[in-house]
């Protein structure tokens, strides 16, 4: 009985202890916006805006992944998508978010996820 106990709990532990490490949900169209607006202080046209680029980002890659496509085929299209949201940003509003990008892809190539680091 107590082997069994033992086992149950540890296997209660290893799900728990995987659970808490997410599971690598993407951002939502509207996560992504509520982001920007806050760090860089979109106007209300500029949030309609780029939540509709996003938005249809979102459906063209996912008819992708359906479709097998491999990361060389999403690149382009993520490029499109960042071209035209900068074009809708102020010139200081596109130097806070290239910075932000910036960062977000050396945090990437060093092994610590998108996210920005904890204060």
């Amino acid at each position: 009985m107590k082997k069994i106990m033992l086992i149950c709990m540890f296997l209660l532990g290893i799900s728990a202890v995987s659970r808490a490490q997410g599971g690598g949900m993407r951002m939502t169209a509207a996560d992504r916006v509520k982001a920007m607006k806050e760090s860089l202080k979109l106007t209300d046209d500029q949030t309609t805006k780029i939540t509709a680029i996003y938005e249809a980002q979102t459906k063209q890659m996912d008819s992708l992944r359906t479709t097998g496509a491999d990361r060389s085929t999403f690149r382009p299209m993520m490029q499109a998508t960042n071209d035209k949201v900068k074009a809708l940003l102020t010139a200081e509003q596109a130097a806070a978010w290239q910075k932000e990008m910036d960062e977000r892809r050396a945090r990437m190539q060093n092994g610590g996820g998108g996210a920005p680091p904890q204060k």
